[in-house]
C-alpha cells in the first residue's frame, strides 16, 4: 500500500526557533512554499509556521476579539495565541505549536484525516524522533493522479498479494476513471469483505464495486456454514 513515505518530500526546508520572522516570509516567498517546521538546537520538531500566522499577524491587535469581562477575568488562551502571534517577531513567536507529525510508515489516508481533523495543509514527517520529510495536502492529490493501468497493478501487487496473501491471477480487477471492479473467489467471508475494503483505501480509487465470493462463513463461527458460491453482502 502507498505511505507517506512514497510521496513525502525528504528535503525539507526548516527554521529555527530564534529565526527572525522576515527571515521566514523571505522563505516562504522564495521557495513558493506556504509554511515550513521549526526547529529547536537538537533539531526536533516544536512547530509549523505558514502563510496563517503570516495572516493573524497581519490583522492587527485590533481584530482581535475579547471575551465579556476580559479586564477582570483575562483574555481567553485562544485570545492569547492570537496576540502572541500578532506580536511576535521570530518564528518561534509566530508558530503553531505543538506539531501535528505523521510517520513515514502510515498510509495516505490517514494523513488526509489528520490534515482535515486538524485542519492543517501539511505534516512534518517524523522518524524516531527525527525529521525526515514534509507532506502538504498538495502530495495526497498527486498520489490521485494515476492511471487506471497503474491503479489495477497497485490493487494486484499491493492489496491482493502483499497485503492479503492472495493470487491475484484468480481474480478480475477492472478500472475505469478510478472505479473498481473487482470479482473473485476467497475461501472465508471476512477476506472477501476486507478485499473491498482495503481497496477503498488505495489512493486513486473513487469507487468500489466487489462481486466476491466465499466458501466458509467466518463470522459466526458457532455457525459455520459452507457455502459453494456467495457474494459479499447480504444473502
Amino acid at each position: 500500500m502507498m505511505t507517506i513515505r512514497d510521496v513525502m518530500t525528504s528535503r525539507v526546508v526548516t527554521v529555527e526557533v530564534a529565526t527572525p520572522l522576515r527571515d521566514v516570509a523571505q522563505l516562504l516567498n522564495d521557495r513558493r512554499i506556504s509554511g515550513l517546521p521549526v526547529v529547536d538546537a537538537a533539531g526536533a520538531v516544536v512547530g509549523v509556521v505558514s502563510e496563517a500566522d503570516f495572516l493573524i499577524k497581519a490583522q492587527g491587535p485590533e481584530a482581535v476579539q475579547h471575551r465579556p469581562l476580559s479586564k477582570f477575568l483575562g483574555d481567553s488562551i485562544a485570545t492569547r495565541e492570537q496576540l502572541a502571534k500578532i506580536n511576535a517577531t521570530t518564528a518561534g513567536e509566530a508558530m503553531t505549536s505543538p506539531p501535528i507529525t505523521i510517520e513515514p510508515n502510515r498510509r495516505i489516508n490517514e494523513a488526509a484525516q489528520l490534515m482535515t481533523t486538524h485542519r492543517v495543509n501539511r505534516l512534518p514527517v517524523v522518524e524516531d524522533g527525527r525529521l525526515v520529510g514534509i507532506v502538504t495536502r498538495y502530495d495526497i492529490v498527486r498520489a490521485y493522479v494515476r492511471t487506471d493501468a497503474e491503479l489495477a497493478g497497485a490493487i494486484r501487487d499491493d492489496v491482493l498479494l502483499r497485503s492479503l496473501w492472495l493470487d491475484p491471477t484468480t481474480f478480475s480487477v477492472e478500472v475505469f476513471n478510478g472505479a473498481v471492479t473487482i470479482t473473485g473467489h476467497a475461501d472465508r467471508r471476512s477476506t472477501a469483505e476486507m478485499i473491498e475494503r482495503a481497496i477503498a483505501l488505495v489512493p486513486g480509487v473513487v469507487a468500489v464495486s466487489a462481486a466476491v465470493s466465499w466458501s466458509v462463513d467466518d463470522s459466526r463461527p458457532e455457525q459455520i456454514a459452507v457455502h459453494p458460491y456467495l457474494p459479499v453482502g447480504p444473502h
